[in-house]
């Protein structure tokens, strides 16, 4: 389920409105580093905090080429609970 978000060109990869969930999806790719993704993914975790069907955001994080050397480290330091919103995140595969 691809959706549009209102007013602006960002979009929600899937939303369980039920489940108060969405999980959005990203990939690295050449010429990205691990910053751009983590800074994306801080944008997006400010902007889901605001939404009223999300009680967790789930990011999946797809690295073929492992780009990001600490995935684990990003999946820690991305993870919190704030405002009433849970994150989660998991990079794969880890190590290449």
């Amino acid at each position: 389920m691809l959706l549009s978000y209102a007013g602006g060109s960002s979009r929600m990869d899937f939303l369980l409105k039920d489940e108060g969930i969405i999980i959005e999806v990203k990939k690295t790719r050449k010429g990205s580093s691990a910053r751009e993704i983590e800074e994306q993914l801080l944008k997006d975790i400010e902007r889901y905090r605001e939404h009223p069907d999300c009680k967790i955001l789930f990011c999946f994080v797809y690295d073929p080429k492992g780009k990001i050397l600490n995935p684990n480290g990003l999946e820690k330091d991305l993870a919190r609970e704030t405002g009433g919103l849970r994150v989660r995140v998991l990079v794969v595969p880890k190590g290449y």
